[in-house]
């Protein structure tokens, strides 16, 4: 059974219908711009509205650019503050009339990467995704086992948290050069890999399919790699979720 997979980001709010089998989408993917306030019930109307017209009555996997325990809202780094302390699983279940699990959106494009993707085959040791886009979204997989709920877009440099510095946004907001931006994301990544000593380091969002005018200038010890899926990874791997908790529940 096709599982529907959405991920929820700062600038847009996509789902589809997956083949958890074998991480294809089976039906077009749809997009709707995230509303400018990112408010709860503002982003709730377009998870419904994505969600109709496909007459589908299975579980939904959500991505969410927030730690989130249990299906509640811990952080708003990005997203408006009313979203702490809320239960998005119950608010998506309410509109969409579907059970639904929420996870952190890095989590949810780390766990299809490693199934389906460029980590597939790196199911020992360490594997770091990195989702670039309006933050820095981070997965640490480990002997292919997810530690969830990362926010190592926060660590700082130069005194500044990490995606305030080496974000795709602010690459955008400032103009930057793909050799200006490589040498921001350059101490970046020299420090995670100064941290964790990863095997892979993936590097997803909407910014991998523009993977090889920027890698070619980072030098570093790990092997590092665009995202396989590219930006549908967020939207498999929230269906591979569901499918995994309503499998359980």
């Amino acid at each position: 059974m096709p599982i529907l997979g959405i991920d929820i980001g700062g600038s847009g709010i996509k789902g589809a219908l997956v083949d958890i089998d074998t991480g294809e989408l089976v039906a077009p993917r749809v997009r709707y711009p995230t509303p400018e306030s990112a408010k709860p019930n503002d982003v709730a109307v377009l998870v419904a509205k994505l969600a109709a017209p496909l007459d589908y009555s299975g579980p939904i996997g959500c991505g969410f650019p927030s730690v989130v325990m249990n299906g509640v809202v811990m952080t708003a780094a990005n997203i408006d503050q009313d979203w702490i302390g809320l239960n998005a699983d119950d608010l998506f279940a309410q509109v969409t009339n579907c059970p639904t699990y929420v996870l952190n959106d890095a989590d949810a494009a780390g766990m299809a990467e490693m199934k389906f993707g460029a980590g597939k085959d790196y199911q020992k040791g360490v594997v770091l995704l990195l989702t670039l886009g309006t933050g820095i979204g981070t997965a640490i997989f480990t002997d292919g086992q997810l530690l969830p709920n990362l926010e190592f877009g926060h660590l700082k440099i130069r005194d500044k948290d990490a995606e305030k510095r080496a974000a795709d946004s602010v690459r955008q907001r400032k103009n930057l050069s793909w050799q200006e931006y490589a040498e921001r994301l350059q101490e970046y990544l020299n420090e995670m890999e100064r941290l964790f000593w990863p095997d892979l380091i993936v590097i997803g969002g909407g910014i991998s399919k523009e993977s090889e005018k920027f890698l070619q200038y980072i030098k570093l010890r790990t092997k590092i790699v665009p995202a396989q899926l590219l930006n549908q990874a967020g939207i498999i791997g929230a269906a591979l979720y569901a499918y995994k908790k309503s499998s359980t529940t």
